[in-house]
């Protein structure tokens, strides 16, 4: 399939999928600070690999992760309703660790540029 299509397919997931997350789901473990960071969709729109990118510790992130787990189907289901695909992907949901990797190497660039002054 053409990857430019996948591309939007998977910003146009990313943006309905964080929308239904941010609105409309009501767990306690899914924190309000909770993000969609990145979706993967695979060529054949079989799998969506979603990325989820929550303010906190790994327990936060592992909750989060575990409560977006138990509404995959009303999350799959709503986005059948506002994203028309042939064939709905399969949601996959991945903690996402990214933020706080680039937080820890800027502490450890701004460190090495305090000591070379």
């Amino acid at each position: 399939m053409n990857n430019k299509r996948i591309n939007r397919i998977s910003e146009e997931v990313r943006k309905t999928i964080s929308n239904i997350v941010q609105n409309e789901l009501k767990d306690p473990r899914i924190p309000s600070i909770t993000s969609i960071s990145h979706v993967e969709v695979t060529n054949d729109l079989s799998f969506a690999k979603i990325y989820v990118s929550v303010l906190g510790d790994d327990y936060d992130r592992d909750e989060a992760v575990e409560g977006l787990n138990s509404a995959k189907g009303f999350i799959k289901k709503e986005l059948a309703h506002r994203v028309k695909l042939r064939t709905m992907p399969e949601l996959i949901f991945i903690k996402d660790d990214s933020i706080e990797k680039a937080m820890e190497l800027d502490k450890l660039i701004e460190e090495v540029n305090n000591k070379n002054d």
